[in-house]
């Protein structure tokens, strides 16, 4: 059987972009029509760093940006750099001659004008396939809630609940090695990089017709700006349904690792979700009158034995089948957050921003 290679290029070689090497060579494990993959190169801001992800993780040469983005060979990058420069990389790369798909980490961009421009960017290179790295989108249990909401089995939502929680940043020295993430919304803050993952679920669920109505923002220390927010809430209201909602971001949340949860109310039943069971759901029907628990697995299609299906997911295994969609474009009726999905959840980012500016005005913060 004949499989496209995918020769793929990373800029960017934190934290995450580890997890998306890991990923990309997990696929074949998994999948066995996955496409071969050649590691072509890695290019960052900071020589001794690309280096060294290059020689551990398998990429061929490390780069700078320049001699990156002149390989006609590359026909898949990977944007995995800072916030502030997702922008900056999307178009550096854009016209690249062999490029056929561009994966880009959230949130897409920092600001209106960048928002716009991106608009512009995809409308003139329209056979560039963007998919943005919103991978909560790809968990097992969150691909059944979102089927069985759109079968419209619980009726029009009325009101909604979602959180996203980590407490790292309390350690101080956590904080010095995150700072390029303590800048204000919607460049930086919880918000704009934990509270994205909710907004998107969000618009996976009730579409483009949200806004928000206010925000709030808590938590300080003597080295974080105080238009950081390490804590933050924002309303939201759907002018398509008539939903009302809140979501809340933490960074700060003494005794959590890690929590993101969601929990959506209907006029004929409900919907909850915590990553505490990453392979499990909770529906309730009026007709039943009862709550009841719905288990998962590692539900994903292709159908694979690889360890199992009835072993919990993780948060690894929906990034692999992110990518699993992302290079082969087999979609099995997934929610795939294309660049219009990363926009639209980057507008809701902006207002809340924006919101979040007039609060701290409001109480004298800045």
């Amino acid at each position: 059987m004949s499989r496209e290679k995918v020769i793929a290029g990373f800029i960017g070689a934190g934290g995450i972009a580890r997890s998306h090497a890991f990923s990309l060579n997990s696929l074949r494990y998994y999948y066995d029509d996955a496409p071969y993959i050649e590691l072509k190169a890695v290019s960052s801001a900071t020589k001794d760093s690309r280096t060294s992800f290059a020689g551990r993780y398998g990429f061929e040469r490390a780069c700078d940006l320049d001699e990156f983005v002149s390989d006609d060979t590359i026909n898949t990058v990977f944007i995995l750099g800072p916030n502030k420069v997702h922008y900056e990389h999307l178009k550096s790369v854009i016209g690249m001659k062999g490029l056929k798909r561009v994966y880009l980490e959230k949130p897409v961009c920092s600001n209106i004008e960048e928002e716009k421009a991106i608009a512009d960017l995809v409308q003139n290179h329209p056979d560039i396939r963007i998919q943005v790295g919103f991978q909560f989108l790809f968990a097992s249990a969150v691909r059944e809630m979102l089927s069985l909401w759109k079968s419209g089995k619980l009726g029009k939502p009325v009101h909604f609940d979602l959180k996203y929680l980590h407490s790292d940043y309390l350690r101080k020295e956590y904080r010095d090695r995150r700072q390029s993430r303590l800048t204000p919304a919607p460049d930086g803050g919880a918000m704009a990089d934990l509270g994205s993952h909710s907004l998107s679920l969000l618009i996976a669920f009730l579409g483009r017709g949200l806004s928000i109505t206010s925000a709030l923002q808590s938590g300080n220390f003597p080295d974080v700006r105080e238009d950081s927010d390490l804590f933050s809430l924002i309303s939201l209201y759907d002018h398509a349904t008539g939903a009302g909602g809140s979501l809340s971001t933490s960074r700060i949340s003494s005794g959590i690792g890690d929590l993101f949860s969601v929990e959506l109310y209907a006029l004929d039943g409900a919907l909850r979700y915590s990553s505490i069971s990453p392979d499990s759901f909770e529906f309730y029907t009026s007709e039943s009158g009862m709550w009841k628990k719905q288990m998962t697995g590692s539900n994903y299609e292709p159908f694979s034995s690889f360890p199992s299906a009835h072993v919990p997911p993780g948060w690894l295994r929906s990034m692999i089948h992110a990518h699993y969609i992302f290079l082969t474009g087999k979609s099995q009726n997934e929610f795939v957050p294309d660049i219009n999905h990363g926009l639209a959840v980057q507008k809701l980012v902006r207002e809340a921003a924006e919101q979040l500016k007039m609060f701290r005005k409001s109480t004298k913060k800045i």
